[in-house]
């Protein structure tokens, strides 16, 4: 038996299930990103509203959903919230693909509140100045920070946006708990099926920190193309 068995990475039915493993762990990528920014967005703008129900309700959001780990919330998402659905939605959902919708879900709601914090950070930064000169030109509250104030903290916000989505990616792996055939869960059956555990969980690890580079450049490549300008 070789000490390395290329073969198995390179061709073959094993090699078929690993790349499905990484094209499946790149679709909840970016579904779940896609859906985690406008959440962001939103919970973001509520904890910077001038009224303090909404501040509640957005401080309510981040803190409940941050403080609890990403494995109970994927596990809540597969097992829990199903069962409060109406009878046709749960069948609907168990006769498809549930496990790969619960695992977005989870994965857009936990990074959402990471993302809402890093965008108010963005926002704050924006001298207050510029939010009280769109409200002397008579702007509402939402018109001011769609004008005025977002399109300069978004361009602020974007290095750290790219950081949670490092960090999206990494946590894709988790959805292996709840039977999502990604990246780990196809290197774990293949594993199984061969005892190769150093070349499949291989192929696991250089897919991972190949995505993760790519990331990683786009953000330097972000950072010297559009640097911060100090206001």
């Amino acid at each position: 038996m070789p000490l390395f068995d290329y073969s198995l990475l390179l061709t073959g039915k094993y090699h078929d299930m690993l790349v499905a493993g990484l094209l499946l762990s790149l679709q909840l990528l970016a579904a779940s990103l896609v859906l985690a920014l406008p959440i962001a967005l939103v919970v973001a703008l509520l904890r910077l509203s001038p009224l303090a129900p909404l501040r509640w309700l957005g401080f309510a959001y981040v803190e409940s959903i941050r403080n609890i780990p990403l494995l109970a919330h994927m596990l809540f998402w597969y097992f829990g919230a199903p069962e409060l659905l109406p009878d046709g939605i749960k069948q609907w959902l168990y006769a498809g693909h549930i496990e790969a919708y619960s695992a977005i879900v989870a994965l857009a709601l936990y990074t959402a509140a990471f993302m809402a914090e890093d965008i108010r950070s963005g926002i704050r930064a924006i001298p207050t100045v510029q939010f009280e000169a769109g409200r002397a030109l008579g702007f509402g509250f939402l018109d001011t920070m769609r004008r005025v104030v977002l399109p300069q903290a978004l361009r602020i916000t974007v290095p750290p946006l790219i950081s949670q989505t490092l960090s999206l990616w990494k946590n894709t792996s988790i959805a292996t708990v709840i039977g999502v055939a990604e990246l780990m869960y196809q290197a774990g059956q293949v594993e199984s099926a061969t005892f190769r555990s150093f070349e499949s969980f291989a192929f696991a690890s250089a897919a991972y920190l190949s995505v993760s580079l790519a990331i990683t450049g786009l953000a330097t490549w972000y950072h010297h193309r559009f640097p911060v300008r100090t206001i």
